[in-house]
């Protein structure tokens, strides 16, 4: 029997009225508020307009949610396409199911047609939204939580899950997969933020870090779970996933850093200067200031010999 538990709450909605507030959107839509809130912040910080994350972020939202939900009814087609199975549930997204690794690559597809509007380098917004984006991934999983879904396997440590009796569940104390990887990405947001400032990540480079320590996190937490998935040579789909993924982001950093050292200097034309260059800018006024009093100093000089020489004449 455990002592200390994190219990699941009763119902997933609570009924505003005539109005369902259904805890698994009401995680996303946070998410999605902190992605733009922060991304607005560094894409000021790298000398952007406040503003056009979200111009950006109009786009790439509704294409990365219907790649999320693209991508979790492709791979997991029984849940909706089998007998005694009804089709129209995979248009329920409120009940759970968004694959990240779907929403990210539609997502980018719609903030590549946001940039080219704005004449924006990808690359470069892509850096600013990264923290964001693993940000909302940690709000996101909550919603999990409101659902009493993607666990791991049993347990009795003092932090296991408390699951009820279900469709497809069975009660009992389970590892908490999702604020596992709800934690996990708290800290890729630092690694990320912290890596940008140490390096001056650009190209992309920061964003594939933070596709990279995702991945990293997400092999070992996906092989935790017991829900139903597919697996090929015994590991599921999505651990496969995560680790080819992985791949990939580490040879882009390596390679981009070799090709395209540094970051963009110009991140979206007619933006006001970046703060750094303003500092940089009243580092040199102050210069020019203190230089000052002795040009002016070096130039009464030829005066003062002039009088005296008049004097002696």
């Amino acid at each position: 029997m455990n002592l200390a538990y994190i219990p699941s709450p009763s119902t997933g909605v609570i009924d505003l009225g005539p109005i369902p507030l259904r805890g698994y959107a009401f995680c996303i839509i946070i998410g999605v508020f902190v992605a733009v809130w922060f991304g607005n912040k560094r894409w000021i910080a790298r000398g952007g307009t406040a503003g056009t994350v979200a111009d950006i972020a109009v786009w790439a939202v509704p294409f990365g949610l219907v790649g999320g939900r693209l991508y979790h009814v492709i791979t997991d087609y029984q849940l909706y396409f089998s007998d005694g199975e009804d089709w129209v549930d995979a248009f329920k997204i409120w009940q759970g199911g968004l694959g990240i690794w779907g929403a990210i690559a539609l997502g980018a597809v719609g903030a590549w047609i946001g940039c080219r509007r704005r004449g924006i380098p990808l690359p470069a917004w892509a850096d600013a939204l990264a923290p964001g984006i693993v940000l909302a991934q940690a709000c996101g999983r909550w919603g999990n939580w409101f659902n009493q879904e993607l666990y791991g396997r049993a347990t009795d440590v003092p932090w296991a899950l408390k699951i009820s009796d279900g469709p497809n569940r069975l009660a009992g104390t389970y590892h908490p997969t999702f604020l596992y990887e709800s934690l996990w990405c708290v800290g890729v947001a630092v690694l990320v933020v912290w890596a940008d400032r140490r390096f001056k990540m650009g190209h992309g480079r920061a964003f594939a870090l933070y596709v990279a320590a995702y991945c990293a996190g997400r092999a070992w937490i996906e092989y935790m779970r017991v829900d139903e998935a597919h697996h090929i040579l015994g590991l599921r789909l999505n651990v496969w996933t995560a680790l080819i993924v992985f791949v990939l982001a580490v040879t882009y950093i390596v390679i981009s850093a070799k090709i395209r050292p540094g970051r963009e200097e110009v991140v979206e034309p007619g933006a006001p200067e970046a703060p750094e260059s303003s500092d940089e800018s009243k580092d040199d006024a102050a210069d020019e200031a203190d230089a000052k009093p002795d040009a002016d100093a070096d130039a009464d000089a030829p005066k003062a010999d002039g009088t005296a020489e008049a004097a002696k004449g």
